[in-house]
């Protein structure tokens, strides 16, 4: 296992209250003293008072994650949205800028959106978000990213499965049984992606979760594309499906009902689900490991090292690699 220099375990180290409020006033902004870390764990996030426009979230990127290029794309898709009125956080241009720098740190400001929770519940609520969703993929499909990732098995799936054995946090009793398990996951997986072919791909929200998304009057409000990457289409809608299978029935085409009104959908996708979900099982799990050194994470994850966890984990993913096979939204 490598060890992380002193700047990859402690990334933020130096990103003191002060620093935020100094990042701020470089850019032109003048904070009010109103300060509030907002859940963040990849970046550090930062909900700032200013005089003049209320409330400003201020996002430090972690160093050594995307290039400047990569956040350009981020940043340009995001206001490519907010030109064509979907809900969205846009960040702020400084001088024609969205990337600012203070002292090692890269960081963007966007406006505070105000919303709350989803319920996606409420009558309408999945066809409301589908149509935000067509809107957007439609949009996505206008140009290509040129410098985002694609989604694909390597990087969310082996690349993660690699990065957890090398972590050194897998108890050694059960990483050859690890090491099972998510092979299976993985054969399987890239069985079924090549028997399906290959889709349409174009820019997507990519990590498009109820965490990524606020509810306000009008509808959905998206606040976050950090992980915006080239994929599926149905990489943005099935992490909006939860429960069991013949209620991931019925919010599915709640969710089409409305997509379909702005964006056409290959059904073959439909297929990539459950291969998408052991994907982000795989990469969920070499994120934290990779992450482990910064102290965000121990914090946020405390029973990750835990045997009883990865014994949980390992069952999960050798019945992931059954619903793979089985199917169950197709049924």
């Amino acid at each position: 296992m490598t060890h992380p220099s002193a700047a990859d375990a402690r990334p933020f180290a130096g990103l003191s209250p002060e620093v935020v409020l100094d990042a701020a006033a470089s850019a032109g902004f003048e904070a009010d003293g109103r300060l509030l870390a907002l859940n963040s764990y990849e970046n550090r996030v930062y909900q700032v008072g200013e005089r003049s426009r209320g409330l400003l979230v201020l996002k430090f990127y972690r160093a050594g994650r995307w290039s400047d290029e990569q956040i350009g794309e981020e940043h340009a898709l995001t206001a490519e949205l907010a030109a064509a009125e979907l809900p969205v956080a846009a960040p702020v241009a400084v001088d024609g800028r969205t990337l600012l720098r203070y002292r090692d740190f890269r960081f963007a400001v966007f406006p505070w959106m105000r919303g709350r929770t989803p319920e996606l519940d409420r009558p309408d609520a999945r066809a409301m978000l589908g149509r935000a969703l067509g809107r957007m993929h439609r949009i996505g499909a206008v140009a290509p990213f040129r410098f985002r990732p694609r989604l694909t098995v390597e990087r969310l799936g082996h690349a993660a499965r690699a990065a957890v054995v090398a972590s050194g946090l897998l108890p050694e009793g059960l990483v050859e049984r690890y090491a099972e398990a998510s092979s299976l996951l993985l054969t399987r997986i890239e069985a079924l992606m090549q028997s399906v072919g290959a889709v349409s791909e174009v820019r997507i929200h990519g990590d498009c979760h109820l965490g990524n998304l606020l509810w306000s009057e009008q509808g959905p409000v998206f606040v976050d594309l950090d992980d915006c990457m080239t994929g599926p289409r149905v990489q943005d809608l099935w992490m909006l499906l939860s429960g069991p299978p013949y209620e991931q029935q019925r919010q599915w085409e709640e969710l089409l009902s409305g997509y379909e009104q702005f964006s056409d959908f290959d059904f073959r996708e439909v297929r990539l689900i459950e291969p998408l979900r052991g994907l982000r099982m795989l990469h969920h799990a070499g994120w934290v490991a990779q992450r482990w050194h910064d102290p965000a994470f121990p914090r946020a994850f405390p029973w990750f090292g835990e045997t009883r966890n990865w014994e949980s984990y390992i069952t999960d993913l050798l019945e992931q690699s059954i619903t793979i096979e089985s199917q169950p939204l197709l049924n």
